[in-house]
């Protein structure tokens, strides 16, 4: 049975009674709890993180168990554009709201809920790229936060696509923003179960996301050769140890992964591979055999469901093919713009993401 625990996080606790408070505040909010099933886990001192209690099980156990649960390794990314929305989407939020950030963020809100209502039951992760809500200011950061909380409830995964890194304090105060806890569910802000991360500035900038991982039952995903065509600039650079920096990151995830297994025998420091170079994927499982694999590029970037697969293990376990576009806007596509159309272009949305499923259990 996986060990999935009720924990009590403490962070800038001075007492006890604190933790004897937020207790009964939980047990007003759900059935009675023995206090025995709890257990204190101190925070790094200097951490910052808040209060919290929920139930904890490891970022690998959960997602290994979703993509079991649901079939699939499916991740969608929820990447809206408000100029490619369905007319009657963005239509209806400017009637509303008039020509402004606050009519995108509602249209924003409304695609992806459609969006996530239609696939949840298919597909067992999602990965909103903020970088298309930050565009919009507050607005667009209201819309992310819409998200992520709605693909929570629904019972997704998220991966947030922010791709932080920083030294030390900067580090830990991102890690709090994305994986964080708070005192209070309804306040859970950018609470997502996973970050990817940049670790250009080095190990010590990525240690702090771990703490709040462990801590959380978070994952993080570090960029180590990612599917765009220019990766190969630094990536594919060979350094004085004669290994690319790629493979060089890619000895540094495993390193740091190898005190985060959960007991699927997965790390929660995953690590993103590109599907549009699957020699360089397949290599790098061989480095990183524990390691999560989040994989872009299928689809729109030009890989297929073969390609894709060269970053899976052998069992067919171990990672998660993100695919944005060709999902999200499947009713522009031929194949299903007669079907669906933009009235029905969640359902056109499912069609694809069943396709993508059909494609990738025949190549794994």
């Amino acid at each position: 049975m996986l060990d999935c625990r009720l924990r009590l996080v403490l962070g800038n606790c001075r007492s006890m009674a604190n933790a004897e408070r937020l207790m009964l505040w939980r047990q007003r909010q759900n059935p009675p709890v023995d206090k025995s099933a709890f257990i204190i886990h101190d925070l790094p001192t200097g951490s910052g993180m808040t209060l919290s209690m929920e139930a904890v099980m490891h970022f690998s156990d959960r997602l290994d168990n979703a993509v079991k649960a649901k079939g699939n390794p499916i991740c969608i990314g929820l990447d809206p554009r408000f100029e490619q929305l369905p007319k009657p989407v963005a239509d209806a939020a400017i009637r509303k709201h008039g020509r402004c950030a606050e009519a995108v963020a509602e249209a924003f809100i409304a695609f992806n809920q459609a969006i996530i209502d239609a696939v949840v039951d298919i597909v067992p992760v999602c990965k909103p790229q903020i970088a298309f809500y930050e565009e919009y200011g507050w607005q667009g950061i209201r819309a992310y936060e819409a998200t992520v909380r709605y693909a929570k409830q629904k019972g997704m995964l998220v991966i947030s696509d922010a791709k932080r890194g920083d030294i030390g304090a900067t580090a830990a105060a991102y890690a709090r923003a994305h994986l964080g806890c708070r005192i209070n569910p309804e306040d859970a802000g950018f609470e997502a179960d996973a970050l990817t991360v940049n670790p250009y500035m080095g190990r010590d900038t990525l240690e702090p996301f771990l703490e709040v991982c462990a801590a959380a039952g978070r994952g993080i995903f570090v960029l180590v050769k990612t599917s765009n065509p220019g990766s190969g600039d630094l990536q594919d650079v060979v350094t004085a140890s004669i290994e690319t920096v790629s493979e060089r990151v890619a000895d540094m995830v495993r390193a740091l992964g190898a005190k985060h297994y959960g007991e699927c025998g997965l790390s929660d420091v995953g690590a993103v591979v590109g599907a549009t170079y699957p020699e360089q994927a397949e290599h790098l499982r061989r480095v990183m055999p524990d390691t999560i694999f989040l994989i872009p590029g299928y689809g729109a970037q030009g890989a297929t469901a073969k390609d894709a697969a060269a970053g899976f293990r052998k069992d067919g376990r171990g990672a998660i093919v993100n695919n944005s576009r060709l999902l999200v806007f499947a009713y522009k596509l031929e194949a299903y713009a007669t079907k669906y159309g933009e009235k029905d272009f969640a359902g056109a949305t499912r069609a694809a993401a069943l396709k993508m499923a059909e494609e990738l259990r025949a190549a794994l």
